[in-house]
Formats: structure tokens, sequence, C-alpha cells
């Protein structure tokens, strides 16, 4: 027995000595815990970042189709001397946009009366509603409103009904921006939510007691307390509607491809990695302007 307590006594002081240098240095438990999520996100993240960027500057060799590892501008050359590419990408942005902005007028009523007025019960249930669509599959929602929308779907049918001609939306960007907008919907409401319910009911009563109106109190104190909440959401809107190619394909017409259905096709059909490698980067840069204006808004403190 005394050979067993000699031999495990090393064992103790050294986690004695471990466990008194965490305590010591807190930073060192923090670098433990970070330590493996961090390297997978340099590797796997920003690793594929990387390789796409190097790729956009190869090219594609015209006789022999195979990707030529030479340094080379002519793909971001052709993306802005094209038209189609400039359109594409325009269309991508502004119907991300659009999506964004329907998105923030739908949940913030929503929002507002979830955290302001609705009874503890009535929040409940309403967050199971407002969650509900996203425990179903992605692509059933989306071939549910080709469905709702078709020439023989049930909205003409409805329109139809009451004396009104067809809406005609099916295979739109008018049909995409309503799809997006209806899936997108919970991502805005949620941070919506949580930057309202973290107004201190005094600030309204203070507005009140200063003789502020509705309208005054929504304008100068709601509205500016809830704009980080509604700027997180607009990065999950935005950034999902800016790289989605599926809803484009199955939903929209023949004018209304996405960037994300032309890098599909470069990369799976016309076998161009390096051209669908530049335009992929057009969404990241997007995107890295849109996160760097949110974090000047706040948006990362109601995440």
């Amino acid at each position: 027995m005394s050979e067993l307590a000699q031999s495990g006594a090393p064992v103790r002081s050294a986690r004695l000595r471990l466990s008194a240098e965490l305590w010591r240095r807190p930073w060192l438990k923090v670098a433990g815990l970070l330590a493996l999520p961090v390297v997978a996100f340099a590797v796997v993240y920003l690793g594929s970042l990387v390789a796409l960027f190097i790729s956009s500057f190869w090219e594609v060799d015209s006789f022999t189709g195979k990707v030529v590892h030479t340094w080379t501008l002519s793909n971001f050359s052709t993306l802005i001397h094209e038209p189609v590419y400039r359109q594409i990408a325009f269309r991508t942005v502004w119907i991300a946009a659009a999506v964004t902005l329907a998105d923030a007028v739908l949940a913030f009523p929503l929002a507002y009366f979830m955290a302001r007025l609705a009874p503890p019960r009535l929040r409940a249930l309403l967050f199971v509603l407002v969650l509900l669509p996203l425990w179903t599959s992605y692509l059933v929602r989306i071939y549910a409103w080709r469905t709702i929308l078709a020439k023989d779907g049930a909205l003409n049918w409805a329109l139809n009904g009451i004396g009104l001609p067809d809406a005609n939306l099916a295979y739109t960007n008018t049909a995409m921006w309503i799809v997006f907008s209806y899936v997108w919907l919970p991502f805005m409401v949620l941070p919506v939510y949580a930057a309202l319910e973290r107004i201190p009911d005094s600030y309204l009563e203070a507005s009140q007691d200063l003789g502020g109106r509705s309208w005054r109190t929504f304008r100068s104190v709601i509205f500016p307390l809830a704009l980080p909440g509604i700027v997180a959401g607009s990065i999950f809107t935005f950034s999902l509607t800016l790289g989605d190619f599926i809803t484009p394909a199955l939903v929209g017409g023949a004018n209304s491809q996405f960037i994300g259905n032309v890098v599909h096709n470069y990369v799976g059909i016309s076998n161009n990695v390096p051209l669908a490698a530049a335009f992929a980067l057009v969404p990241v840069i997007v995107m890295a302007v849109y996160l760097f204006v949110a974090k000047r808004l706040g948006a990362f403190e109601a995440l």
C-alpha cells in the first residue's frame, strides 16, 4: 500500500500545481477551453476563405479545361465588365435588403407585443409559433410556398373566389421576396424581442412623466434602444438571403439568379472554379462591410 501511495503522490502533486497555476492565471483556463474551438475555426473557416481567395486569382485553360495556377486578375475583370454579373450581384443585394426591411417591419410589432404586453402563457405560445417553422425542413417550406404561389395554387384560388384576377407571382422576384421574408422571419423576431425586453419600464414611465406621447416615446426611447436588436436580426436575414441559392432555383424565374446560383453552376457544371471563387468573394466583401457597420451600431450587444 505504501508503494501505491508513493507512486500516486507525484500525480497528486502535479494536479495541485496545475490547479494552483490555473487559479493564479485565469486566462490559462480560458485559453484551454477555447483552444480547440479556435483551432477548428481557424482551420475550417478561415482556411476555406484563404483557399477561396487564392483560387480566385487562378484561371482555367481554355483548351484542356484544367485549372492553371497562374496569378491573374482576369476573373475580377470579367465580373466588373460583364453586365450580366453586375445585374446578378445587384439583384442579390437588393432582394436581401428588401427581405431584411420586410422582416424588420413584420417582426417589430410582434416582438414588442411579446416582450411588453403579452401575459406569460400567451408569450410562451407565441414563442412556439415563431419557432415552429424552424422545426420543419427548409425544403418542405419552400415547396409549400411553391404550391401556394403556383398558377393553380391556393393564393390564386382564394383571389378568384372573391372575384379578383390571378396574382401571377409564381417564379418572380416578388415570389422570392415573399418566401425569403417568411423563412427568415424568426431570425429577426428573437433579437428584436431580446432588445425590447431589456428596456427598463422606468424609461417609459419617465418619458410619460415628461409629457412624451406614444409616438415621441417610440421615436426617442424605444426605437433607439431596440435598434441594436434590429441590426442584429438584420445580420441573419441579410446574410442568409445573400448566400442562398436554393430558393432562387425553386421559386425564382429564369431572370432570378442569385450569386449562389452562378457559383453553383460554375463549380458543378462549367468547372470554372476560379471564376466561381471570384464571384463568391462578392457576398463575403458585402457582409464584411455590413458587419463593420453593424458593430458600430452596437448590434453584437443584442446577439
